[in-house]
C-alpha cells in the first residue's frame, strides 16, 4: 500500500512466541475488540464472548497458540509485559473454572473448548488469517467485529483501512520502494540509516529512538542467551529436542558463565576459524527460535517465525567483527526499512506468501543491515538485500503439525547464513553491474506468492507437513 507509513518499531515488535501472525496479531485483535467494548460502555453488560478462527488461523491455530493468544488478550494481558512463566497457570485457571476476567475486570462464563471455534474448512475473502469476535450483552445486543492478521503482528479491522501511524507531520523522505530510498540518498547524500532516522523523528525524539531500538536489541540478545541455557523438549507433541544449549556447551568446552557479557567474551576466547563461527551463527538462530517455540519473549523481525535471523546476524557482528552499540543502532534502522519495503510491495505473511515472506524477508533485512555496518554503500546494502531474497524465492511454509518447529527453527539458521553470504558478496561487487534490483525481486516475490498453491501457505496441508508421520490429537 503506497500510502502506508511504517515505523521501524512497527517492523520490530516485542511479543510472545510462537507466531506473529497467529499469536501476536490475534492477541492484538482481542485487545482491540475489548477497546471497542469499553468505548461503547458495554463492558459491564457483556455476558458471553465467542471467538471464531478462519483459514490458516483455524488450520494451524492450535500449533501456533492462536487460541491461547485470544484468551490472554481478552483477559487483559499484554504480550509485551505478561510474565511468560505465568501463562500456563492463567490458562489452567480459566479452563478449570470455565470463566474469564474480561479485560481483567468483568468475570463471565468462558469455556475455551466451546467459546473458541476453529472453522477449518472456511476462509474469509480478504486474507487467510481471519478472526471474528462476538459479544452478547444482557439486553440482547450483539457486538461483532472481524479482524485480519496480515503478518508481523499487523492487524486490519474489516471495513477499515490498515491501522497505520498517524503522522503529526509529513515525513521528510516518503519511501514506498527501493528506488525511492535510492532517490533520497542521491538527493541528500545520506546513508539508509540516516534517512530512516530522519523519518523516525516525526514520531519520536532522538533519545527515545535510540533507547527503544537498543531495548529491542536487548530483548533479542536475551532470547539468544536464554535459549542457549535451556534444555529439554519443546511443547506441542512433536518431541523436538532443544539443540542450542547443547551446542553452546560443546563450543564452550563445558565452561559456564554468569551473564551475557561474560558469555560473549568466552565465545571469543574459546575458538576461531570458519567452522567455529558458522556453528555459533547457527546456535544463535536456533536459540531464539527455540525460545519462540516455547512461548517465550522474542522480537518480530519481521515475524516471530523468522525471529532468529536478525539477532543471529547482529550477534555475529558484535561477537566476531567488533560491532559496537552504534553499529546495532544503524543495523536495525537499515534492516527495518528493508522490511517495510517488502511489506508495502509484497507481504510479510507466510499465509499470503509462504516462507519466502518470512525467512526470505528477514534474511534480506539482515543482509542490508550487515552491509551497512560493514562499510557498504547504499547501493551495496540494497544489493545485499536483493541477493538474500533472490535465493529464498519460492520457499514454502509447511509447518509440521502446525507448529513453528519443523522446518521453521532450522530455516532461521539458513536465513542467517545466507544473509551473511549475501552481504559479503555485495560488498565485493559493483552494484552498477547488477542485473536484478531489489524492486525487481520484491515484485517477483509477490508474483510468486500469488502463484503459490494455497497448500504451501501456512496451512499444514502440503510439503513436509503431510510427509512427516505424526499422531497429534490436538492438531
Amino acid at each position: 500500500m503506497t500510502s502506508e507509513r511504517i515505523s521501524v518499531f512497527d517492523i520490530f515488535k516485542i511479543g510472545i512466541g510462537p507466531s506473529s501472525s497467529h499469536t501476536l496479531g490475534p492477541w492484538r485483535a482481542a485487545q482491540q475488540f475489548l477497546t471497542t467494548i469499553k468505548e461503547r460502555g458495554l463492558l459491564g453488560s457483556v455476558e458471553q464472548v465467542t471467538v471464531h478462527l478462519y483459514g490458516s488461523l483455524a488450520k494451524t491455530g492450535k500449533g501456533h497458540g492462536t487460541d491461547i493468544a485470544v484468551i490472554l488478550g481478552l483477559s487483559g494481558y499484554d504480550p509485551v509485559t505478561i510474565e511468560t512463566s505465568s501463562i500456563d497457570r492463567i490458562l489452567e485457571e480459566i479452563a478449570s473454572s470455565e470463566t474469564i476476567q474480561l479485560h481483567g475486570e468483568m468475570q463471565i462464563h468462558f469455556n475455551p473448548k466451546t467459546n473458541v471455534v476453529f472453522h477449518k474448512t472456511e476462509s474469509l475473502p480478504f486474507h487467510p488469517n481471519g478472526v471474528a469476535f462476538s459479544a452478547i450483552c444482557a439486553d440482547g445486543l450483539v457486538l461483532e467485529e472481524t479482524y485480519y492478521s496480515i503478518g508481523g503482528g499487523f492487524i486490519i479491522q474489516e471495513g477499515r483501512e490498515a491501522s497505520g501511524n498517524v503522522l503529526p507531520a509529513p515525513i521528510p523522505y516518503p519511501i514506498d520502494d527501493a528506488s525511492d530510498l535510492l532517490k533520497w540518498h542521491r538527493v541528500s547524500g545520506k546513508a539508509i540509516w540516516e534517512i530512516v532516522l530522519d523519518n523516525e523523528r516525526v514520531w519520536r525524539d532522538d533519545t527515545t529512538i535510540r533507547k527503544d531500538l537498543l531495548n529491542i536489541w536487548r530483548v533479542m540478545q536475551d532470547s539468544i542467551f536464554l535459549g542457549c541455557q535451556h534444555r529439554g523438549v519443546l511443547p506441542g507433541g512433536l518431541n523436538v529436542q532443544r539443540r542450542a544449549a547443547e551446542l553452546n556447551q560443546k563450543l564452550l568446552k563445558g565452561h559456564a558463565c554468569a551473564g551475557c557479557e561474560e558469555w560473549v567474551e568466552l565465545i571469543r576466547s574459546s575458538g576461531s576459524g570458519f567452522n567455529y563461527t558458522l556453528d555459533w551463527v547457527s546456535c544463535f538462530a536456533l536459540a531464539v527460535n527455540e525460545q519462540n517455540a516455547s512461548y517465550s519473549r522474542v522480537v518480530t523481525a519481521p515475524t516471530n517465525g523468522a525471529a532468529g535471523v536478525i539477532p543471529a546476524v547482529v550477534q555475529f557482528h558484535v561477537t566476531f567483527c567488533g560491532g559496537t552499540e552504534e553499529d546495532i543502532f544503524r543495523f536495525l534502522l537499515t534492516a527495518g526499512e528493508i522490511g517495510s519495503i517488502f511489506k508495502k510491495g509484497a507481504t510479510i505473511s507466510a499465509a499470503m506468501g509462504g516462507c519466502q515472506a518470512e525467512i526470505g524477508v528477514s534474511s534480506a533485512m539482515a543482509a542490508a543491515g550487515l552491509a551497512q555496518v560493514s562499510g557498504g554503500s547504499v547501493e551495496q546494502c540494497l544489493m545485499a538485500a536483493e541477493i538474500a531474497m533472490e535465493h529464498h524465492l519460492g520457499l514454502t511454509c509447511d509447518p509440521v503439525a502446525g507448529l513453528v518447529q519443523i522446518p521453521c527453527i532450522e530455516r532461521n539458521t539458513m536465513g542467517a547464513i545466507k544473509a551473511i553470504t549475501a552481504s559479503q558478496l555485495a560488498l565485493q561487487s559493483n552494484p552498477e553491474n547488477a542485473k536484478v534490483s531489489l524492486d525487481n525481486v520484491v515484485k517477483t516475490m509477490w508474483q510468486t506468492a500469488l502463484d503459490m498453491n494455497t497448500r504451501y501457505k501456512e496451512t499444514s496441508e502440503g510439503g513436509l507437513a503431510v510427509n512427516i508421520p505424526i499422531s497429534l490429537s490436538e492438531c
